[in-house]
């Protein structure tokens, strides 16, 4: 038993505030490889990595996020979140996408952004897995970015992790609850 590779799924938490750090390219490689290694539906590797590192791309999917996110908050009757940055100044966002066509790809793409945040937290590094990708990769504008980078098919946007260096200290983790597990 890896007791060590249990450890670190425990210990990782999300991150919400990010220093203006790069990682190096060796360390977010290491994260994406772990990436492309989670289970998929009959091994058919729907998902996609999209590995953001590009400052201007990066700060255009965060405003694009921000417009569905206060969207969908005023729509559910808040008031919108002015000035933010859904992306918690983290300089890397990776973005999972998968193929539609694959009827194990949302559970696929959601199995890669796990995989994600541990190998992040393994390497040293924080995350924090970011909804919306699916507005935005759904949107006019998100299908123009896909096809600028070359990147062709039917991709649903399963969400983003943004990785880099934790600003802050992270809170403690919750108890578990009592009946999460039950053998039957």
């Amino acid at each position: 038993m890896n007791i060590e590779a249990l450890e670190n799924m425990k210990a990782r938490r999300s991150c919400r505030a990010f220093l203006d750090r790069m990682p190096s390219r060796e360390l977010l490689q290491k994260v994406c490889e772990a990436g492309t290694w989670a289970p998929t539906g009959h091994g058919k590797q729907s998902p996609l990595i999209l590995a953001v590192t590009d400052r201007t791309l990066r700060d255009r999917l965060s405003a694009m996020n921000a417009r569905i996110w206060n969207e969908l908050t005023i729509a559910r009757g808040g008031k919108p979140h002015e000035g933010i940055d859904p992306f918690y100044g983290a300089p890397v966002v990776l973005v999972v996408l998968a193929d539609r066509a694959v009827p194990t790809y949302l559970y696929d793409g959601c199995a890669v952004l796990t995989n994600l945040a541990n190998a992040a937290q393994a390497c040293g590094l924080d995350s924090c897995w970011i909804h919306r990708a699916k507005e935005e990769f759904d949107s006019q504008e998100g299908k123009a970015i896909l096809k600028q980078l070359g990147i062709e098919g039917d991709y649903e946007g399963i969400d983003h992790l943004v990785v880099g260096y934790r600003a802050k200290d992270i809170p403690s983790p919750l108890p578990r609850k009592a009946d999460y597990v039950r053998f039957v």
